[in-house]
C-alpha cells in the first residue's frame, strides 16, 4: 500500500480487550455503547479489579482518583481517562490517552452519536486509539491540548451544568406564580434551538435586549420579594445579558 493510501488509524491498537474501570453513570454508558460496536468490553469494573488480560484500560473515575487508579494498573496496556479537565500527566508512566465525551450522561443508555469528544494522546498510537474510540461511538473527536483542558471543561460546565442551575432558578420563581416546569420546557427548547441555529446575538430576546429597563427593574423587585436568594444570580445574569446585547450588530437588534 502506498503511503498516501494508508489508513491513518491502522497503527492504533484494536482494543480487542478493553477494560472499563469505574461503576458510575459514564462507566456504564461507555461499556454498553462500546460493547454494541464490536469491542470486547470488560466492565464497568470496580477499582482493584484484575486487569491482566486487558490491552486497553479506560478509567471512568473522579478526577481526584485518576492518578491512584492509574497507579494500580500494571505496565503494559494503554491507559486512558475520561476527564475533561485533567491532562495526561495523571496517567504517567503509562502510554496514555484521554477521551472526554462532550455529552451529558444521565443514565446507562446514553447515545453519544453526534457529540463532540475531546481527545489527547501521549504518543501518536495512543492518540489514534482515542480517535478510533470516539469515531466508533459516532462522536466528533477534536484534539485538546493539556493547557486548554480546564478552559474547555469550564465551557462545557457552563453550557450544560450551569444551564440546569439556571433553569432550576427559573422553575423556583415560576412556581410562586403557579407556573410548572412543563410550561417552561417549550420556551427553553426553542431558545436552545435558536441559539444553535442563529448564534447568541440573534437568538437573544426579552426586555434587556430591548433596552426596557423599567421592566427589568420591576422583575428585579419581584425576584427580591419572592426568591431573595436568587437576587444575586439575577443581577449577574442581567449584567451579562446587557454585555451580550451591546455586542450585537444593528441588524440583530429586535424590532
Amino acid at each position: 500500500m502506498r503511503e498516501l493510501e494508508r489508513d491513518p488509524y491502522q497503527d492504533a491498537p484494536a482494543a480487542t480487550a478493553l477494560a472499563i474501570v469505574g461503576q458510575g453513570r459514564l462507566g456504564h454508558a461507555l461499556a454498553g455503547a462500546l460493547g454494541e460496536r464490536d469491542f470486547t468490553v470488560r466492565g464497568p469494573l470496580g477499582r482493584g479489579a484484575d486487569l491482566a488480560d486487558a490491552d486497553t484500560v479506560l478509567l471512568c473515575v473522579p478526577d481526584s482518583e485518576i492518578a491512584a487508579a492509574a497507579g494500580a494498573v500494571a505496565p503494559g496496556p494503554l491507559v486512558g481517562h475520561c476527564s475533561g479537565a485533567t491532562g495526561l500527566e495523571a496517567l504517567l508512566p503509562h502510554e496514555a490517552f484521554s477521551l472526554h465525551p462532550l455529552m451529558t450522561v444521565a443514565g446507562a443508555h446514553t447515545s453519544f452519536k453526534g457529540a463532540g469528544a475531546a481527545i489527547a494522546g501521549s504518543t501518536p498510537r495512543a492518540l489514534a486509539l482515542a480517535r478510533r474510540l470516539a469515531n466508533r461511538l459516532g462522536m466528533k473527536p477534536v484534539a485538546v491540548a493539556d493547557a486548554d483542558r480546564v478552559a474547555y471543561h469550564a465551557a462545557a460546565s457552563m453550557a450544560s451544568n450551569f444551564l440546569v442551575t439556571l433553569e432550576a432558578a427559573a422553575e423556583e420563581l415560576a412556581a410562586t406564580a403557579g407556573i410548572s416546569r412543563q410550561l417552561l420546557v417549550p420556551l427553553v427548547l426553542a431558545t436552545v434551538e435558536n441559539w444553535a441555529a442563529l448564534g447568541p446575538q440573534q437568538a437573544l430576546t426579552g426586555p434587556v435586549a430591548r433596552g426596557d429597563e423599567t421592566t427589568v427593574e420591576r422583575q428585579r423587585a419581584s425576584v427580591a420579594e419572592r426568591t431573595p436568594e436568587l437576587l444575586e444570580l439575577f443581577d449577574a445574569i442581567v449584567a451579562a445579558t446587557r454585555r451580550l446585547a451591546a455586542s450585537r450588530q444593528p441588524e440583530a437588534q429586535p424590532a
